[in-house]
């Protein structure tokens, strides 16, 4: 059986419904997630969100991360801030 990874996901309100359906199909393939929002698709500071999800894995609480916003650069750059963690902009299967 395949390794069950714990994954933190996060968002800014631009990639909420898409946060959603990531949630399920994260879930589908077998894994725990946890949602650190947004948890509406109102404006937020996603660079908060972005760092609360990076700590999350540097502390070691996570194994994996996926964080969705506009663009992806800028939750990229602000997870990017905290020490040990490697954040890149993903947009398809070549750039992942």
């Amino acid at each position: 059986m395949a390794k069950q990874w714990r994954v933190a996901l996060g968002c800014d309100e631009a990639a909420y419904e898409m946060k959603q359906a990531m949630i399920e199909h994260v879930r589908a393939l077998g894994h725990e997630v946890e949602d650190f929002g947004t948890h509406e698709a109102k404006p937020v500071l996603y660079p908060d969100i972005a760092i609360e999800v990076a700590e999350a894995i540097a502390a070691g609480r996570y194994d994996r991360g996926i964080l969705m916003c506009g663009t992806g650069i800028g939750v990229a750059i602000s997870a990017n801030k905290v020490a040990g963690i490697r954040a890149a902009q993903a947009h398809d299967t070549y750039s992942a």
